[in-house]
């Protein structure tokens, strides 16, 4: 892609794979049938992964983008990023969500991973209502650890809103208790081997957030989204200053760009894209900090974990 330090792989780190089954998922808990919840929506509905995975192959040769990692956004999903992954291995990166507290959690976990396809774990202690240090978590990380070369795990952290369900008037009975990145501080140092990324600089936890990146060296920051939650902060923050305090104690090579692209007819959030470079290249980001940032990290995590 052509960029402000020309041309640069971008690839990334961050984008929803709204399978059929996610939108099935949503008609059940709404009671309505899937046509509906697409018409309320707006969005489009693929009954076939290989569509889908098809639609964002294209959408990413429209940008300009090299790869994406695909993120199946609901527990128990894991095959329908795992057939993106199969049919564009060199497009796309395979992560999925994952729920420890599931009876089946853990070994669906294993099971994904044993695979081959699928190299990020993704948790929302929050949204599942568990602490990342509770012992039941606990061999979703020894599972990352044994895999070799090793799996990234992604921990949401910080404010969790998902729209859709508000949009379709569902209730989100997350927990907050659970989103703070301190609580991944004593894991992130037990499993070294691991790497762990928090989407979104910690979305409202940012002080929190670089403190762990300070402390771990095996965490990442991924900068997806609009980072709405600057708007939470006492101090005036803007994505400038979030990008300059993320580069002193963080550092280029722990930055890995995302856009948190979901639906289409959306696509590629092109906007969040532009917002970040823009915002790198205020602050006179050279040009090989800005190639890791935008694409090299992540190539270098996951050819670790591929």
């Amino acid at each position: 892609m052509h960029t402000q330090w020309g041309e640069v792989a971008v690839s990334d780190a961050h984008v929803h794979f709204f399978s059929h089954a996610f939108f099935s998922s949503l008609a059940a808990q709404s009671g309505r049938p899937v046509e509906e919840v697409a018409n309320i929506l707006g969005w489009r509905v693929r009954h076939s992964c290989e569509d889908l995975a098809e639609d964002w192959r294209s959408e990413l040769d429209e940008y300009g983008v090299a790869k994406a990692a695909l993120i199946a956004s609901i527990p128990g999903d894991e095959d329908s990023v795992a057939t993106a992954v199969s049919l564009y291995p060199d497009r796309f990166y395979g992560f999925f969500m994952a729920n420890p507290m599931a009876p089946d959690g853990v070994e669906r976990v294993q099971r994904a991973l044993a695979g081959g396809r699928l190299q990020g774990i993704c948790l929302f202690p929050a949204m599942h209502r568990y602490s990342v240090q509770d012992p039941r978590v606990r061999p979703v990380f020894e599972a990352a650890a044994a895999r070799r070369p090793g799996a990234v795990v992604f921990v949401h952290c910080g404010v969790l809103t998902v729209g859709v369900r508000r949009k379709l008037a569902l209730p989100s009975l997350f927990d907050m208790r659970y989103s703070n990145p301190i609580d991944l501080h004593a894991v992130a140092l037990e499993f070294p081997k691991v790497n762990f990324v928090i989407p979104h600089f910690g979305a409202g936890y940012f002080r929190e957030t670089l403190m762990i990146c300070d402390l771990c060296p095996n965490v990442h920051l991924d900068t997806s989204s609009t980072n709405s939650w600057t708007r939470y902060q006492p101090e005036s923050l803007d994505l400038k200053t979030v990008f300059r305090q993320a580069l002193e104690v963080a550092g280029p090579q722990r930055l890995l760009f995302g856009s948190d692209s979901s639906f289409f007819p959306r696509g590629w959030h092109a906007k969040i894209y532009e917002t970040q470079i823009q915002a790198l290249y205020e602050l006179e980001v050279g040009g090989e900090q800005a190639r890791m940032i935008l694409g090299g990290n992540l190539e270098r995590l996951l050819a670790k974990a591929g």
